[in-house]
């Protein structure tokens, strides 16, 4: 199964799915590539997987101290071999004898690509998300109390399906059989076609943020031109950069990136709120924007506990909400990187608390100041040049890692599990890999730009990002995949119990029978019921997003308030 997994961000190393030693990847492939464990095999071995963790991490933990304070006195550091102890029994149904190595060892050396823990995946989540500067303005699409209710309830709802992942991950990963995607996840539970529909839907999502990120720097670059240059000129800039960017395969050193971004998005958070206290709102930004006809127009400022403006408007705010909690899409991917899966909890409560505080608190700030003339991205609406120009300069260095961020792994993702999986490309480790990669960096980011200029409306381009992709992530998928999982498990109970080397299926019927169905469905059937319904509900708001944005780039194009596609005149200078 392919390794499309982005967690080794949380490294100082290499990504493995190109740079991983042909030894390493001999060590760790525990079974024929292309054999699918039965859902039986998997909570079996994943069983066996958190106990080994259980046991092991205090041992590699008080090895790992030992081992740094070795090397501070300069002396020599004794292998460890604390993860080598524990004995799985064997398993002769895959032809796995004999082996060329033990089957400890090949444990061990699938554990030592694990290094992560909780706080690193604290960062990368928190990096995930392109950031909170389009709070301000969904709290103008909704004002103060629907705003606060909303962010606490979809911050509540992504938390509740965090756990979801969180444990489906636990009780179907090990080293035997790896979950190392959200697709692998959605595969094993169901079929390979949801696999491949998940990755594709990924690469969608992905390619998109990449746009979003061309057309926010595009805008940025534009006020720092004071609009001198042609805002489609300024958009193939960051194309171009990113097509460089893209030439690296490697995701070596993103991890003290995510780290520095962090600071960087919370230094323009902080600039933007000190600047925005001071000063009047940026009346050349609205008007671009389409908030306003002209600056002769301009009332005070208005701000109040719920907006009355079109549903459909109010719901394209609401997405820019979901789109501070798009994280989930990568949570397989972290976890697939921890040296204790079980902690994962611990960096996701956390980051989901950050994001609901400080994105909610920044929103709420910048609209008190600045009240229906909030722009989007909020630092564009700085009306003091100087500071605008400052904090678009830190917006380009955050927006260029997280361009590697997406461009890297959205790209992988393309190549290795549709271009290569399905298609049958060559490897990216052979040199007609690396030929085809380099064409494909191109063609990602050339698409991304056409994307990007084409729907210069930075509101509603994210909002079709929200509903279309980052919705389903965060909350349609995980609760329909949960319900597969426990109707697997609750069918199971009448199943005889899995052993390794078992000859025949431990299954008494099949799922051509009722009496499967009827185990699964009838026990816990109202959590069933509510996760059915939560995944309804969620794709229906999805497809109600989807329509409003759509809705709104139509509307924006015909009252000709919003820039033209492919066009010289900025949207926000």
């Amino acid at each position: 199964m392919a390794y499309t997994g982005a967690g080794n961000l949380a490294l100082d190393g290499p990504d493995p799915r190109i740079h991983m030693p042909s030894e390493q990847q001999e060590l760790t492939q525990m079974t024929p590539e292309h054999y699918k464990p039965s859902f039986e095999e998997s909570m079996y071995w994943a069983a066996l997987e958190r106990e080994h963790e259980a046991t092991t991490t205090s041992a590699m933990e008080a090895s790992h101290y030992s081992g740094l304070h070795k090397k501070i006195l300069g002396r020599g550091e004794k292998k460890d071999d604390s993860v080598s102890d524990h004995t799985y029994p064997p398993d002769k149904k895959h032809g796995s004898e004999p082996r060329i190595v033990s089957e400890d060892e090949r444990h061990t050396a699938a554990r030592a690509l694990r290094t992560a823990g909780w706080v690193s995946v604290f960062y990368l989540i928190t990096t995930d998300i392109l950031g909170p500067y389009s709070a301000p303005w969904a709290f103008s699409q909704l004002g103060y109390v629907s705003g606060c209710l909303i962010f606490f309830f979809f911050g509540a709802i992504a938390a509740y399906t965090g756990f979801l992942l969180w444990w489906m991950y636990l009780k179907l990963d090990s080293a035997r059989y790896p979950v190392k995607t959200y697709s692998d996840l959605g595969g094993r539970i169901y079929n390979p076609i949801v696999r491949h529909g998940i990755n594709i839907l990924q690469s969608i999502q992905l390619l998109f943020n990449v746009a979003v990120i061309i057309l926010g720097n595009g805008q940025g670059l534009s006020q720092v031109a004071k609009n001198r240059v042609c805002f489609s000129a300024l958009c193939i800039i960051w194309t171009v950069v990113g097509m460089v960017i893209g030439q690296i395969r490697s995701l070596r050193n993103f991890g003290w990136l995510a780290n520095l971004a962090i600071w960087m998005n919370l230094i323009v958070l902080f600039c933007t709120m000190g600047v925005v206290a001071h000063s009047g709102p940026n009346l050349v930004a609205a008007v671009a924007s389409g908030l306003i006809d002209s600056p002769a127009d301009a009332v005070p400022i208005v701000h109040s506990a719920v907006i009355h403006i079109p549903f459909t408007n109010q719901i394209v705010g609401v997405m820019q909400i979901v789109y501070s909690y798009g994280g989930a899409m990568l949570f397989i991917e972290f976890m697939a990187e921890m040296r204790r899966p079980w902690d994962f909890w611990k960096g996701m409560v956390c980051a989901q608390l950050f994001i609901f505080i400080v994105y909610m608190l920044f929103g709420l700030f910048v609209y008190a100041f600045q009240g229906q003339y909030t722009v989007n991205p909020a630092n564009q609406g700085i009306a003091t040049f100087g500071w605008q120009t400052a904090t678009n300069i830190i917006s380009f260095l955050s927006a260029l890692i997280a361009a590697g961020l997406y461009g890297n792994i959205g790209i992988k993702v393309l190549y290795v599990n549709v271009l290569e999986e399905l298609f049958g490309f060559p490897s990216l480790l052979s040199k007609s890999g690396r030929y085809i990669w380099t064409v494909t960096v191109l063609c990602y980011w050339s698409f991304a730009f056409v994307i990007a200029s084409a729907i210069p409306q930075f509101s509603n381009i994210s909002g079709i990002v929200a509903a279309l992709c980052i919705l389903q992530f965060t909350y349609s998928f995980p609760p329909l995949l949960f319900l597969g999982f426990q109707m697997h498990v609750d069918a199971i109970e009448g199943d005889r119990p899995y052993e390794p080397g078992m000859t025949e299926s431990p299954r008494v019927d099949s799922w051509g029978n009722w009496s499967r169905w009827k185990r699964a469905i009838t026990k816990y059937w109202y959590f069933k019921l509510f996760n059915l319904l939560f995944g309804m509900a969620a794709l229906a708001t999805a497809g109600l997003g989807a329509y409003s944005s759509i809705l709104g780039i139509i509307n924006g194009f015909k009252d000709g308030s919003h820039a033209s596609s492919f066009g010289c005149q900025s949207p926000v200078a």
